[in-house]
């Protein structure tokens, strides 16, 4: 039997190729996209449209369409980067990247709850910028904030969880080369989803909470 995979942020790099994945596997996928793409349109999943993930209306909005649906994997992959430091700050990104990177994916997480199912597994796509004992350079203030308080809610969203037989994974996909980072990166965006896939299938109720690089090292708070 089939199981249900939706994923935010889907309409292109890293969010599209884990639905390419999936699909290429037999799952149903639900794409969850602000505007969707050629790219989108072209594989057999479900689009759901015009949902930005930091405006409660388009969460509720998002909740009426799956209705009683059932998901067995979500993935919440939509994010921003932008880059602030004490030498120029912009509290205006700071804020956004906190609303779209840390506040969206509990808001989407919270109003989806229901629809998690038994032995269901729920992936936040997060960044090893977000580890306070990693950063050794400083700067990009909003992005590391946005990841480290991912993290801090997705361990409590872990032990919430738990009991309901839901897992929880805090996910760094690595330096990917996407339109994100001006395709800077050092793997592709299909690489990285290959890995993130792996990470979601290993998951189980004992590793749930921790934090990984898709290449499977466990990385520090």
């Amino acid at each position: 039997m089939s199981k249900h995979v939706v994923i935010t942020g889907a309409n292109r790099g890293i969010g599209l190729e884990l639905c390419r994945h999936y699909l290429a596997v037999g799952e149903r996928v639900t794409a969850v996209v602000r505007r969707s793409s050629e790219a989108l349109q072209s594989l057999d999943v479900t689009v759901i449209e015009g949902i930005d993930v930091s405006v409660p209306e388009d969460i509720e909005t998002l909740a009426a369409e799956l209705a009683d649906l059932k998901i067995d994997i979500l993935i919440n992959n939509a994010g921003i980067f932008r880059n602030e430091s004490l030498a120029h700050m912009d509290f205006a990104t700071l804020e956004q990247q906190v609303m779209v990177n840390a506040v969206a994916p509990v808001r989407v997480t919270h109003a989806l709850q229901h629809n998690l199912a038994t032995g269901a597994k729920v992936a936040m796509i997060t960044s090893r910028m977000g580890s306070i004992a990693d950063n050794g350079s400083g700067a990009y203030i909003g992005y590391r904030m946005s990841k480290a308080a991912l993290n801090a809610a997705g361990v409590s969203l872990a032990h919430e969880l738990k009991p309901r037989g839901v897992a929880v994974a805090l996910l760094h996909p690595g330096f990917v080369q996407t339109e994100m980072v001006n395709y800077a990166g050092d793997i592709s965006p299909l690489e990285a989803a290959q890995r993130l896939v792996k990470r979601i299938d290993e998951l189980t109720l004992e590793t749930s909470g921790g934090f990984w690089h898709s290449n499977g090292e466990r990385l520090p708070w």
